[in-house]
């Protein structure tokens, strides 16, 4: 049976930190991998704009000694005529033996599974998940702080339509002991279905601020995100609120000496520039995770590695 990745809650904590082990070996021993999928191909099929994603998933498979070939626009493939995502995978999934895809509309990489021969990796879908950014997430935690269990973390900014603090919420409850502080304007915050599945189901404690000073002595993680104006339909809607958070060396005064300060970029200006040399910044180091943990992604999907619960 053909496995994918669609939401992070389609692993379970035993495969999660299997994968984190995987990937953090392969970070620390890269030239054993090398020729790890050589012979394979990976398809990236980016109907939205991406840097980042596309690139470390293209950077993990060469990695891996494997090939790569797909889009990083729409408007450069068939969708451009009227192609539909179903379409377009049954055709791709012929050509090569794994697809990572992003795609503006939430749920199109389910559409995309149930019409592949091949693994599907949900590489964003509009304001709902993305996985594989919070494995990138999860190995930047591990690694900088040595566990993943009893922190408070704050996730600020833009909850409504950020995909990477749904599917980090969705991880991090099923760790113990963590503790959740929602900063956001009131038009931004965390969606009902969200608080519903991820924080209400579990009984996790949080809280919520629409000051980020006011909380962040409390803080072991600060997940700062940017508002994001591809997902507004309202010009100033989006000018009123882009500014609401940004993080300075004024206002990290008051945080923990050894709080992370996380990102999944890109940032616009809700992180001044000054705070980039503080060693509490970890979001560059966090991007280059990104690589190691979709290399072990792909060689689970793959089958080349098992990760055991």
């Amino acid at each position: 049976m053909t496995r994918h990745l669609l939401n992070i809650l389609d692993l379970s904590v035993g495969e999660i930190d299997g994968l984190l082990r995987l990937a953090s070996e392969i970070y620390d021993r890269p030239a054993d991998y090398r020729d790890a999928c050589r012979h394979q191909i990976l398809a990236t099929l980016f109907f939205e704009p991406s840097t980042r994603t596309r690139l470390s998933f293209e950077s993990a498979m060469l990695s891996l000694g494997g090939n790569v070939l797909g889009f990083s626009d729409a408007a450069s493939s068939s969708a451009r005529k009227g192609e539909s995502v179903a379409d377009t995978v049954a055709v791709v999934s012929g050509y090569a033996d794994v697809i990572a895809m992003r795609h503006p509309k939430e749920g199109a990489p389910m559409v995309a599974a149930a019409h592949s021969l091949v693994p599907v990796i949900n590489a964003g879908d509009g304001g709902h998940y993305h996985p594989t950014q919070t494995l990138t997430d999860l190995m930047t935690v591990r690694r900088e702080k040595g566990r993943l269990s009893g922190l408070t973390v704050g996730l600020c900014g833009d909850l409504k339509f950020g995909r990477t603090v749904h599917s980090l919420l969705g991880a991090l409850t099923r760790y113990g002991g963590m503790r959740f502080v929602l900063i956001s304007p009131d038009e931004l915050r965390l969606p009902e279905f969200v608080r519903r599945n991820c924080l209400d189901a579990t009984g996790v404690p949080y809280t919520e601020s629409r000051s980020l000073e006011e909380v962040m002595g409390e803080l072991d993680l600060l997940y700062m995100t940017r508002v994001q104006r591809e997902r507004f339909f309202n010009e100033e809607e989006y000018l009123r609120l882009k500014d609401s958070y940004v993080l300075t060396p004024e206002k990290l005064r008051s945080a923990k000496p050894d709080m992370l300060i996380l990102h999944p970029l890109p940032r616009v200006n809700e992180i001044s520039t000054e705070v980039d040399a503080d060693p509490r910044a970890c979001y560059f180091r966090q991007a280059h995770y990104g690589r190691y943990v979709r290399m072990a992604l792909i060689l689970a999907l793959l089958g080349k590695e098992k990760i055991e619960p």
